[in-house]
């Protein structure tokens, strides 16, 4: 009697290029070989990206086409302490905060992946507190600027009238990043700590809220250097 061979089981068909692609965003899991969620948050980081561009380069172009004497940010943003003018010393500690919880932030996402919960949580929780000092000195920095300076968005009395609503503006629209970020990670690390992602063995949402975080952080880089500094 002749038995017939079996036929070998074929490989699962794996679209390629465009169909691949297409596949991929339509199984709702996985988009440019990395998970819809990370791809995703990428997309609006770029996005994000363009917006703060464009608020930087204006501010640049008013600048230099202003023809008005621009304020001295070593003065304008000084501190006085025991009756000395120290400039850039809030800056200089709110910029350090800002840095710092990036480390802190980074080692959550390493502790995340070795499945340590608590020392995940904990860490993202420090990362928040670091955002939370930063909005604070960033309030009290506002309301110095405002009721002591004089400055408002429609002008001051220290120069270039747009000095006021291109500082207010992308200051505070850099603010209302950190703010989300801050409810972002307290909300992840709650999550966290109840153990939520340990029966799903995925704690990618960590590395996700990271990749914003750091990009808060980048963007401030930016924007110490044009109006602090420059």
């Amino acid at each position: 009697m002749v038995t017939q061979a079996a036929a070998p089981e074929r490989a699962p068909y794996v679209p390629s290029g465009w169909r691949g692609l297409v596949a991929d965003w339509r199984s709702d899991q996985h988009a440019f070989q990395v998970s819809w969620g990370k791809a995703m948050m990428w997309i609006f980081l770029v996005s994000d990206t363009f917006i703060f561009g464009c608020f930087l380069t204006g501010y640049m172009t008013v600048r230099m086409a202003s023809t008005v004497a621009w304020p001295n940010p070593s003065h304008v943003f000084a501190l006085h302490i025991g009756g000395a003018e120290v400039p850039l010393l809030l800056i200089a500690i709110m910029t350090f905060t800002l840095i710092s919880s990036s480390g802190t932030m980074a080692m959550a996402v390493n502790f995340a992946y070795r499945r340590e919960r608590r020392r995940c949580a904990a860490l993202m929780a420090a990362t928040a507190l670091f955002g939370l000092a930063f909005l604070g000195m960033q309030a009290f920095e506002w309301s110095h600027l405002i009721f002591t300076e004089g400055v408002r968005p429609w002008g001051n009395g220290m120069g270039a009238a747009q000095f006021g609503a291109s500082f207010f503006m992308i200051t505070g629209f850099h603010g209302l990043h950190v703010t989300c970020g801050v409810i972002y990670l307290l909300t992840v690390a709650s999550r966290v700590l109840g153990g939520r992602y340990e029966r799903s063995g995925n704690y990618q949402i960590v590395e996700i809220a990271g990749l914003y975080w750091h990009f808060v952080d980048l963007v401030w880089v930016f924007i110490f250097a044009l109006f602090y500094l420059w």
